[in-house]
C-alpha cells in the first residue's frame, strides 16, 4: 500500500454519502420554504465533507494508538495499523484537516450571514468548533466519548439535528416544528450506521475495552435498538409525509425503507458479528437515497 492510498483509506470515500445526507434534507426543508442559495449548498456540502475527513482521520489515529484496531477487527485494514502512515504523520494530517474546517466554516458563515448581525455568526462559529471537537474526540484522548458509550448520541445530535436543522437555517435563518421530523430521521438512520458498526466490532471492541453502547447493552439489546432507530426514523418521515402532503410525490422519499426493511430482515437473521459488514453500505446508502429524494422533490415537483 503507497502512502497515497494509505491516506485515502483514512479518508474513507465510503462514508461521505451519508455525511452529506443531513445537507441535502436541510436544503429540502429550506427550498420547500422557498429559500436556496447555491453558494451556501456547496460551502455547507465542502464543510461537513471535510467534518467528516477529520473524524475519519482522528479515528484512524484514536483507535491506533489505542490497540482497538488489531488483528481481530474485521473490515478493512486501517493506515496506523497498517503501518504505513506514522503517528507524526496522521497527526500532522489531522491538523491540516482541522484549520481545512475552520477556512470552510468562516466562509460558510460570511456567505450566510455576513458580520453585520454578530448573533448567528457567533452561535454558528461555536457549532462549527464544537463540530471539530466531536470529530476528534470521539476515539482520541483519554476522554475520547466513543469509548464511554456516547458515540451514538452525539452521532444523532451532529448528523441528525445540527446538519438537517442547521443547514436550514444557514438559508431561511428560522426553523420550524415539522422540520423536527426528517432530521430525526436521518440522525436515527446515521445512529443506525454506527451501531451496526458497533455490532460488526462487538468482539474485538469488547476485547479492547471500547465501551460502545453495543459492548454496554450486549450484542443480542444491540440488535433489538437498531430495529427501534430504524422503525423510528420510518415513523418520522411517515408522520412527515402526511403532514405536509401536497401531492402524491411527498410519498416518493417512503421509496428509500424498502432496502432499509430488506436490510432489517438481514439483521435479524444475523447472530455472527462479521457478517453485519456488508450491511453498512446497504443501510448508509439507503440514508442518502431518502435524503436524495427529498432534495429531489424541492426541485423536481416545486
Amino acid at each position: 500500500m503507497t502512502k497515497f492510498k494509505a491516506w485515502v483509506g483514512a479518508a474513507r470515500l465510503r462514508t461521505l454519502p451519508l455525511s452529506v445526507s443531513g445537507i441535502l434534507v436541510g436544503t429540502a426543508l429550506a427550498c420547500y420554504d422557498g429559500q436556496f442559495n447555491s453558494e451556501i449548498f456547496l460551502l455547507a456540502l465542502l464543510t461537513t465533507v471535510a467534518f467528516q475527513i477529520t473524524s475519519n482521520f482522528a479515528n484512524d489515529y484514536g483507535d491506533g494508538v489505542k490497540g482497538t484496531d488489531n488483528e481481530d477487527r474485521i473490515g478493512p485494514q486501517r493506515a496506523l495499523q497498517s503501518g504505513v502512515l506514522k503517528r507524526k504523520e496522521l497527526k500532522k494530517g489531522i491538523i491540516i484537516s482541522m484549520v481545512i474546517d475552520f477556512i470552510l466554516v468562516i466562509m460558510l458563515i460570511y456567505v450566510a450571514f455576513g458580520f453585520e448581525k454578530m448573533l448567528y455568526p457567533l452561535i454558528f462559529l461555536v457549532l462549527g468548533v464544537l463540530s471539530i471537537w466531536a470529530a476528534i474526540k470521539y476515539t482520541v484522548g483519554r476522554s475520547a466519548y466513543g469509548y464511554r458509550g456516547l458515540g451514538d448520541l452525539f452521532v444523532f445530535l451532529f448528523f441528525g439535528l445540527l446538519a438537517v436543522l442547521g443547514s436550514m437555517f444557514l438559508y431561511t435563518k428560522h426553523l420550524t416544528v415539522l422540520a423536527l421530523l426528517p432530521a430525526i430521521a436521518i440522525g436515527a438512520l446515521s445512529t443506525g450506521v454506527l451501531n451496526l458498526n458497533n455490532l460488526r466490532d462487538f468482539n474485538s471492541d469488547r476485547k479492547a475495552n471500547k465501551k460502545t453502547l453495543v459492548v454496554n447493552i450486549g450484542f443480542n439489546n444491540g440488535k433489538k435498538y437498531h430495529y427501534g432507530l430504524l422503525l423510528s426514523a420510518f415513523v418520522s418521515i411517515i408522520a412527515y409525509s402526511f403532514i405536509s402532503f401536497k401531492g402524491w410525490y411527498v410519498m416518493l422519499p417512503l421509496l428509500a425503507f424498502i432496502p432499509i426493511f430488506i436490510h432489517l430482515g438481514k439483521v435479524y437473521q444475523t447472530n455472527e458479528p462479521r457478517l453485519f459488514d456488508p450491511e453498512l453500505k446497504k443501510l448508509a446508502l439507503s440514508t442518502f437515497l431518502l435524503a436524495v429524494l427529498l432534495y429531489a422533490n424541492c426541485n423536481i415537483f416545486l
